[in-house]
């Protein structure tokens, strides 16, 4: 059996209006039934996780919520339809705690003591509010900083502060992380002593082909020193965050359009032997079935769910 994607990111909204082109004006009008349309839509693909980037964007809240006030949307409760939803399908939710800050300074973010606290404060409501889903899985601290051969000390102290606020409310919850520059990472003694200080159940590496800062070719190689890494490590599990998309033009500064699938399908194989799961970003918005009734994202979308799906299902 081939290779497959074990999970997806997910958004109420696309936090940047340019990359947002093809999904944002659709996902803006969803009600109820449109989320859990999009919650069966990723079960029926044989996903298992979903990773809800962001609880809050640009000081609106996605909940009902003391931090800030809620977001202007038709559904006035998204994160309870999918939890519900995915209840019901047997999914694994992760909830971000972000963006509780300008999600364009997470360097910043990470060191604010103001930003970490309103998170802390989101996180308690979302626990007095959702903690009672099964579905409810884990946590996810979306202020990514960059990997500059090794992990900052700053986002390590980050991500332990996170994870025991996460043990304290929610001891059965899982933590994730999903880093960027992949790339720069070098998998020396150093970064292995790094990662036994992360106090995080799963680190899903971002393998940054879609923003051009990897050559498909080359994500083999690095995934194969990050797996020898992890086990010597032996705390946190290693999973991959592959990219579904390409821009349309610039990088970061025009829309995101789905991938061919010939580069995908090279995507997952090549991370495949080494990760333990494999996370994409993003189904909403990057994928479509043709029969969507709520369809959000480039028509090319419906091509790569299509290519996607026989690929898992026929093995070619």
């Amino acid at each position: 059996m081939n290779a497959k994607i074990n999970g997806t990111f997910f958004e109420f909204r696309h936090h940047n209006t340019a990359e947002g082109k093809y999904w944002n004006p659709a996902l803006e009008g969803f009600q109820a039934d449109d989320w859990r349309r999009k919650i069966r839509e990723i079960s029926q693909t044989g996903m298992e996780y979903i990773v809800i980037m962001a609880t809050a964007l640009y000081d609106r809240c996605y909940f009902n919520s003391s931090v800030f006030p809620f977001a202007d949307m038709p559904c006035k409760d998204p994160i309870e339809e999918v939890l519900d939803e995915a209840d019901k399908c047997g999914l694994k939710v992760f909830l971000g705690n972000g963006f509780y800050g300008d999600w364009t300074k997470a360097g910043q973010n990470i060191r604010s003591r103001e930003v970490i606290d309103r998170s802390f404060r989101a996180m308690d409501e979302l626990t007095a509010l959702y903690a009672h889903h099964p579905s409810f899985y884990g946590w996810y601290f979306p202020d990514e900083t960059c990997i500059i051969l090794n992990f900052s000390k700053d986002f390590v102290k980050y991500v332990n502060l996170c994870s025991a606020r996460c043990h304290e409310l929610t001891p059965e919850k899982k933590t994730l992380i999903a880093p960027y520059g992949t790339n720069l990472a070098l998998a020396n003694s150093r970064f292995i002593h790094t990662l036994e200080e992360l106090d995080v159940d799963f680190i899903a590496y971002q393998d940054e082909v879609g923003v051009k800062k990897t050559k498909v070719d080359r994500t083999k190689r690095i995934f194969e020193k990050l797996r020898i890494a992890h086990d010597k490590a032996g705390r946190s599990e290693l999973w991959a965050d592959i990219e579904l998309f390409d821009f349309e033009g610039m990088v970061y500064k025009s829309a995101l359009i789905p991938a061919p699938f010939e580069r995908v399908k090279k995507q997952i194989e090549n991370v495949a032997p080494y990760a333990d799961k494999i996370l994409c970003y993003q189904y909403p918005g990057i994928m479509n079935p043709s029969v969507s009734q709520s369809f959000a994202g480039h028509p090319d979308s419906v091509r790569l769910y299509d290519d996607y799906i026989s690929y898992i299902r026929n093995g070619d």
